[in-house]
C-alpha cells in the first residue's frame, strides 16, 4: 500500500514538472518570426492565385462573377 502511493505521488509530481516547465515558453527568436512571415505571404499569395485561376476559369466558360 505504501510502495503504490509513493509511485502516484511520483506520478502526479513528475506530471506537474511537465505541466510547468511545458508553460514555459521562450520569445521566438528573429529567424523564427521571419520565418512565420514569409509562410503567412505565401500563404496569402498562394489564395490570391487561386482566386485568379478561378476567375479565368469563369471567363474561360463565359461566367461573369
Amino acid at each position: 500500500m505504501k510502495k503504490s502511493a509513493m509511485n502516484i505521488a511520483a506520478t502526479v509530481m513528475l506530471c506537474g514538472l511537465l505541466a510547468s516547465l511545458s508553460a514555459c515558453q521562450q520569445p521566438e527568436a528573429p529567424a523564427e518570426k521571419a520565418g512565420k512571415e514569409v509562410d503567412n505571404a505565401v500563404g496569402q499569395v498562394g489564395q490570391q492565385v487561386q482566386k485568379a485561376g478561378a476567375s479565368i476559369e469563369d471567363a474561360a466558360k463565359g461566367n461573369k462573377k
